[in-house]
């Protein structure tokens, strides 16, 4: 059964993406109660003065007592040669991720800056999402985020940077940079995401091309738009409703139930759920999520599970179904995701494969393929937080070997783009309009049925990815794309 999820100081579970070197974001999970709880190493003492040495050491013990793969790691390994401590993470896990594991799922990240954004969103940057076509050589505003300094400088969904500079004097055309540098080129011309950092961009869209002058700042990234996050949409006669989740962290709360409720009084009955950009976040969000679209689940029936190595087998987790005041009850509901669609919204699509079936679909293209979680082992005077693979997440029915996405597991699914010359939610938009047409039965050509051809799908459909530094903030693994 489901154990209260309160707040872990030494340990908590997440289901979080990627950590590097690959495109896809990440899921955190709130933290369920673990039993025990994993304890915090010892705070070091004074002389200690976290040298990398000793943070290492640190990383290395944890890893062998809670790492879900502890066949992979090497039985020795000199940390003297790594000049940092995510260089010796990384080949702590080259082999499970050379298996497709772990791939930069384990890493190590700030106690202070995940807290921040996993409470309310808090980042820096511009405050929009790139994405990019590596073959055309141009660079995408896939969203803009309400209250961050690019939407307030008119630059929103469909604008193209053109060019990237700090000053007008030394604009590079990304095109150019793309080809001499790749995408961690332009990630790299951005600037670091610190309050203050100003670049001159070279912007294209309905308005001309011009160029704008803008700074970085601290803002609150918000996981449900105000603008088209939540909505009813009319296709003919019938009423669908539609629901965007930028990412899965506690503010999204209370926009989830408002609109779920809104849902409710309108009796709607079938539901988009756009996960298309959703790398992961809080698991209580995404239990939520489950019991928000469970008022036909019985109090019996199980959400997902949590399962650790067969040592740690008792810490494990049954998540079951809780519907509130605000459920509906879908008879079909249709998911958008992209590659960046992972690990939470994995999850969440997931549980209702067996439930629902063939009513549940996949749309737009194959998902990132991550079934499993971290725990979060904290050392406070390092600032530490090791986010360390420690659980594989499954459905009712024990299903969750989806390394390789989703789309060899839904039983319905249509192929469709993301079309970011419509605003997200508009029934024009290609994967919108798809999914409208899975929900009213009409024709559609589905992903592929097999893992290999899968994986080839996700790779080959999609004209753009999005970007990714070479080492992600909490942000930006969670919400992938995000600068």
């Amino acid at each position: 059964m489901r154990k209260p999820l309160s707040a872990l100081l030494g340990a908590s579970l997440i289901l979080a993406s990627c950590g590097g070197g690959s495109s896809g974001g990440g899921t955190v999970v709130a933290p369920p109660t673990v039993t025990p709880t994993p304890t915090p190493a010892p705070t070091p003492p004074a002389t200690t003065a976290c040298t990398l040495r000793d943070r290492q050491d640190w990383v290395a013990a944890q890893m062998r007592e809670w790492y879900l793969f502890p066949e992979t790691l090497p039985a020795g390994l000199d940390p003297a040669p790594y000049p940092n401590l995510e260089s010796y993470v990384d080949a702590l896990t080259a082999t499970a991720r050379g298996q497709r594991r772990d791939r930069y799922f384990t890493y190590v990240t700030s106690i202070a800056e995940e807290n921040a954004y996993y409470a309310s969103g808090a980042t820096a940057g511009f405050g929009f999402r790139l994405s990019y076509d590596g073959g055309a050589r141009r660079v995408l505003v896939a969203e803009a985020f309400e209250g961050a300094p690019a939407l307030a400088a008119g630059i929103d969904r469909g604008t193209e940077i053109v060019a990237i500079g700090t000053t007008a004097a030394n604009l590079r055309e990304v095109s150019t940079i793309l080809g001499s540098e790749g995408s961690a080129g332009v990630a790299n011309a951005l600037g670091p995401d610190t309050p203050g950092t100003t670049r001159v961009l070279r912007i294209s869209d309905n308005a001309g091309t011009r160029d704008v002058t803008v700074a970085k700042a601290d803002y609150a990234l918000l996981p449900v738009s105000p603008r088209y996050g939540a909505k009813i949409l009319t296709d003919g006669a019938r009423q669908v409703g539609y629901v965007n989740l930028r990412t899965f962290i506690s503010t999204a709360n209370p926009a989830l139930r408002t609109a779920f409720a809104q849902f409710r009084a309108e009796g709607i009955t079938e539901v988009i759920v756009d996960f298309r950009y959703n790398g992961g976040g809080l698991v209580s969000v995404a239990q939520l999520m489950g019991d928000l679209l469970g008022r036909n689940r019985a109090a019996s029936d199980v959400f997902g599970y949590m399962a650790f190595r067969p040592e740690k087998a008792a810490e494990g987790e049954t998540l079951l179904f809780q519907p509130a005041a605000e459920s509906i009850a879908p008879t079909r509901i249709a998911f958008i995701g992209t590659g960046g669609t992972a690990s939470a919204s994995e999850f969440v699509i997931n549980a209702f494969i067996p439930y629902l079936h063939a009513n549940a679909a996949l749309i737009g293209t194959n998902t990132y393929g991550k079934p499993v979680g971290q725990i979060a082992i904290d050392r406070s005077a390092c600032d530490d937080r090791l986010r360390v693979i420690a659980f594989a997440t499954q459905n009712s029915q024990r299903q969750g070997d989806y390394y390789d996405g989703l789309a060899t597991k839904v039983e319905a699914s249509c192929r469709a783009g993301d079309d970011i010359a419509y605003p997200l939610g508009d029934p024009r938009e290609a994967s919108t309009r798809a999914a409208l047409d899975f929900l009213a039965g009409r024709s559609c050509s589905p992903l592929a049925s097999s893992g290999a051809v899968a994986l080839a799908v996700r790779r080959s459909t999609a004209a753009t990815e999005l970007l990714a530094p070479e080492r992600p903030s909490t942000v930006q693994r969670e919400a992938p794309g995000v600068f």
